[in-house]
């Protein structure tokens, strides 16, 4: 069912996938991330195939599954902005565990979404367990040409306001400062599953490598094999999660 969560102010579209069958027993909980738009709709579509698969995951876990847009991006409100998002996850993190019978929290995201869903449980012990798919291990393209990146977000629809960023250089320092590869090393042993395509040709392969080096042994590394990087529609990488989520409740 369609849902809001307040993020700083900002009313953000979400989507809430409940199993059909009832239970007293407390149930986990997951919150999808999408990544940062791209392709011909931008921002407009992003994220836009995510209830289906929060559906699909309900059905095959019996998992409670959170899907949202990041503030920019489809029905959110908010223009686009790293810690922005970052402020949105956390959100949708609170918003999933105030919900009556709901255990405990994962988290799992795509490119974008699946970097800050490791800032966020770096920083924060209610997330349970990270999984992440083509997710990049830094932000330091973004950064090394901001005023191009910001031409970018406009013309892909995630800020619509000319008058956006009021703060241009507290807007880009963002991107130089929210660091995945710094905050992989405090998530374990909580478990982070990395699901890389071989062949990404948009994040490369070196980053999943890059992220898992920095958080050691702990970390569950899967490259698939000619999977470029958009992994959400691979059927590997959707079975990997179910099954990285099928053994999390055996812990």
């Amino acid at each position: 069912m369609q849902c809001e969560i307040e993020s700083g102010g900002l009313r953000l579209s979400g989507y809430l996938a409940w199993p059909e069958v009832t239970t007293d027993a407390p149930r986990p909980g997951l919150v999808l991330c999408h990544g940062f738009p791209s392709g011909p709709g931008g921002a407009a579509t992003s994220g836009q195939t995510y209830p289906q698969l929060a559906e699909r995951l309900v059905a095959d876990t019996g998992w409670v599954v959170l899907a949202f847009n990041f503030r920019g991006t489809g029905a959110s409100q908010g223009e686009f902005s790293l810690a922005g998002w970052l402020d949105d996850l956390r959100a949708a993190i609170d918003h999933l565990l105030s919900l009556e019978g709901i255990s405990d929290v994962w988290v799992a995201g795509s490119g974008t979404g699946g970097s800050l869903a490791l800032c966020e449980a770096g920083e924060d012990e209610r997330v349970r367990g990270v999984a992440t798919f083509s997710a990049r291990a830094d932000f330091d393209d973004w950064a090394g040409d901001p005023g191009g990146f910001l031409d970018h977000a406009r013309n892909i629809g995630v800020i619509d306001d000319p008058d956006f960023p009021t703060d241009f250089e507290s807007w880009s320092r963002e991107l130089r400062e929210i660091r995945p590869t710094a905050l992989i090393a405090k998530i374990p042993p909580r478990p982070v599953l990395v699901v890389h395509g071989a062949d990404d040709d948009i994040v490369p392969l070196d980053d999943a490598r890059i992220l898992t080096d920095a958080a050691g042994d702990a970390v569950e590394l899967r490259v698939l094999s000619e999977a470029g990087h958009r992994l959400r529609h691979d059927p590997r990488a959707v079975a990997l999660l179910m099954g990285w989520l099928e053994r999390q409740t055996d812990r």
